[in-house]
């Protein structure tokens, strides 16, 4: 297929930034071929520098649950850009978007802005370290919390795409701190806590795992590292970077009934714009600055221009029938696609969590990392680039989520669905 323009711009790109991307996951570096430039986006529809048309299940990573370019967003943003950028001071719709997080998440009293994931898990961490007075922290494998030092060992995402299992650059003296557990397992969690006891300051987990993949918790997962936390005196800390929002209005806390002590945020609170948030129980999060002696700034943060995209798109996402019709849609989309590889004789897992999913191209039920990495990477490749000829934008990795928008069609879904019939075929030979 020509995509001559975007071969060029590409390699303009790689002569002044890293690889000629400013993220590894928009790289195709894991299904080969050079990355799409996007010029355009309206709706579930994405246009690149070739003018060619796709349906997009990428949704920049999650933040656009309502579509490229939503009308109501795009003038509250142009409103507000119209005041100010930036004022490195209060604005009224912070206080407004945070009222409307805490009424929304259920652990959630106090809530603190930044400006991405990274920070927010970054500075839910130092909040979790100072309120216990400990340093250590468990992650679980295939998880990533965004590029914080001490919690890229055996990350998912970009880490696991690029078969970057520990980072260099990162001291040993921070990895130290840090316990790595298999996703899923409560047993490696509780023999973490035996070993290191009055050490560890929190457990950090994505509520339903969006970064090896797909992968639900099993049930009675969450509860148990809800209890052993509480036990022994740590914090849980929830990473709904992905979730919040996206898979309830309250985040998988509220679908699983699980409060954790800490929540961080992002995506969709900004609307499609930077943000990232953090909070949790207001005894812990009284700790933060000015309040208390954990120190954590930013110029940017609660910037007025992502705040009113936040806001706008927090208020869509309050009409009735909202998260009725992304189940309905999603789950459409995954009876077909199983339709597709129903004869497939290698075996696929489609793991579907709300508007989230992932199809996995291994017979194996994918329930953790080394399941995850069981998937044929090569087969994958292969499907995304017949999807993708098809007119089909999916994200370029094994170990990423699809996400489904409120504003894809039921068009756009049996387009989807041939195009996988098509691609199965094909793949079959």
């Amino acid at each position: 297929m020509n995509r001559e323009r975007s071969r060029q711009l590409f390699a303009e790109a790689n002569k002044y930034i890293p690889g000629g991307v400013n993220s590894p996951a928009r790289a195709f570096r894991a299904v080969g071929g050079s990355p799409l430039f996007i010029r355009r986006g309206k709706g579930p529809h994405i246009w690149d520098a070739d003018g060619r048309e796709y349906i997009d299940y990428v949704c920049s990573w999650g933040p656009l649950i309502l579509g490229h370019a939503h009308p109501q967003v795009v003038r509250a943003i142009k409103r507000a850009a119209q005041e100010g950028s930036s004022f490195g001071a209060p604005t009224e719709g912070e206080t407004t978007l945070a009222r409307m997080i805490v009424e929304a998440v259920p652990s959630i009293e106090l809530v603190r802005f930044v400006n991405s994931g990274t920070e927010a898990t970054m500075s839910a961490l130092r909040v979790a370290r100072g309120f216990t007075g400990r340093d250590k922290v468990v992650k679980f494998q295939g998880a990533y919390h965004g590029h914080v030092d001490s919690l890229l060992g055996f990350a998912g995402s970009g880490a696991a795409t690029h078969n970057i299992l520990e980072s260099r650059g990162v001291p040993q003296s921070y990895v130290n701190e840090t316990l790595i557990a298999p996703y899923n397992s409560v047993e490696a969690v509780k023999e973490l806590f035996q070993r290191h006891q009055k050490e560890i300051a929190a457990v950090i987990v994505e509520p339903v795992a969006g970064n090896m993949g797909v992968v639900p918790p099993k049930p009675g997962f969450l509860e148990a590292l809800r209890q052993v936390t509480s036990q022994h005196g740590a914090l849980l800390i929830f990473d709904e970077v992905i979730t919040g929002f996206r898979v309830a209005y309250g985040g998988a806390q509220s679908l699983y009934g699980v409060k954790p002590d800490l929540t961080c945020l992002g995506k969709i609170i900004g609307g499609g714009l930077p943000v990232g948030a953090y909070g949790g129980r207001s005894d812990v999060m009284q700790v933060v600055a000015p309040l208390g002696e954990v120190y954590q700034a930013g110029t940017l943060s609660g910037n007025p221009v992502a705040m009113a995209a936040g806001i706008e798109t927090l208020k869509l996402l309050q009409a009735p029938g909202v998260y009725e019709s992304l189940e309905a849609k999603t789950s459409s989309l995954e009876a077909g696609l199983r339709a597709a590889f129903e004869s497939w004789e290698e075996g696929v897992c489609i793991n579907r969590v709300g508007s989230l999913m992932t199809i996995f191209f291994t017979a194996r039920e994918v329930t953790d990392y080394d399941s995850a990495r069981t998937s044929n990477r090569d087969t994958f490749a292969r499907f995304f680039h017949l999807m993708l000829d098809q007119n089909i934008y999916l994200p370029p990795s094994q170990f990423e989520a699809m996400f489904i928008s409120k504003a894809h069609t039921r068009k756009d879904l049996e387009r989807t669905i041939e195009a996988a019939r098509k691609s199965a075929r094909e793949l079959r030979g």
